[in-house]
């Protein structure tokens, strides 16, 4: 599977600091519970690559430009991988 490729897994996404002064990414899903650690300097770098895929996606005519919502928020929806 690809970046392109739609999948029916539905996954919930949480997003937060930890008490180690880590960012965590949580994904959960149907027999998966995926913790993922980076340090501060790591997670602004995956926060600009999203940033810069937003803008490209904006650009093709996707999203309706909806606010982002804060630290430790939870998402659920389908996974697109």
């Amino acid at each position: 599977m690809g970046i392109n490729s739609e999948s029916d897994i539905a996954a919930n996404l949480q997003i937060g600091p930890t008490d180690q002064g880590m960012v965590r990414i949580y994904v959960e899903a149907e027999g998966v519970d995926l913790p993922l650690d980076f340090d501060p300097d790591e997670a602004t770098e995956i926060a600009e690559e999203l940033m810069a895929a937003v803008e490209v996606a904006r650009a093709a005519g996707g999203g309706s430009g909806g606010s982002p919502q804060g630290g430790g928020a939870k998402r659920g929806g389908k996974a697109r991988r």
